[in-house]
């Protein structure tokens, strides 16, 4: 079974402050996802300490899973956004994002059955953003939020919603 798109629409992001750890390629799990590192982030509350520090109010509370290719290296981060001068705690380390405008694709699946990650459903958005005529920018960054109500929320048979999106020019 495939992700299906449910809603796409476009966004605009003031500049902001990633703030959680980076992941590479290395630290993929046994079955090529960052899911290991996930289960390690709620099991040691990692975002409970970030909620105290007042996220974006456009980011709803959401946790995300950021990816781009930086010097040639895949970086995967999990964390939340902030306004763009918010001190990092120790322990956690930080992305500066630019103001953009994103474009975001609403993904309808199961979390359980893998298929709402991974390179199909990534394509499924891409391919929507370009039918609209949207471009990405160069070297985007590329997120899964996970909204609080939409991603936590199963409807009657088990999916959930994923926001996927990445930054347009």
């Amino acid at each position: 079974m495939a992700a299906e798109v449910i809603k796409v629409y476009q966004e605009h992001l003031p500049a902001l402050r990633l703030i959680g750890k980076r992941y590479t390629d290395q630290d993929r799990d046994a079955v090529g996802s960052f899911g290991e590192k996930w289960g390690g982030w709620i099991a040691s509350s990692w975002f409970d300490e970030l909620v105290n520090l007042g996220p974006l109010p456009e980011s709803e509370g959401a946790s995300y899973g950021m990816m781009r290719m930086e010097g040639g290296q895949f970086e995967y981060w999990i964390g939340m956004l902030f306004p763009s001068e918010t001190e990092v705690p120790e322990g956690y380390a930080h992305a500066d994002i630019a103001e953009s405008d994103v474009g975001i694709c609403w993904l309808h699946g199961s979390d359980d059955s893998g298929e709402l990650y991974g390179i199909g459903p990534h394509n499924q958005c891409m391919d929507q953003l370009a039918e609209l005529g949207w471009k990405l920018k160069e070297n985007p960054w590329f997120f899964e939020k996970y909204h609080p109500q939409r991603f936590a929320s199963p409807d009657d048979k088990g999916k959930v919603i994923l926001d996927y999106g990445a930054y347009i020019r």
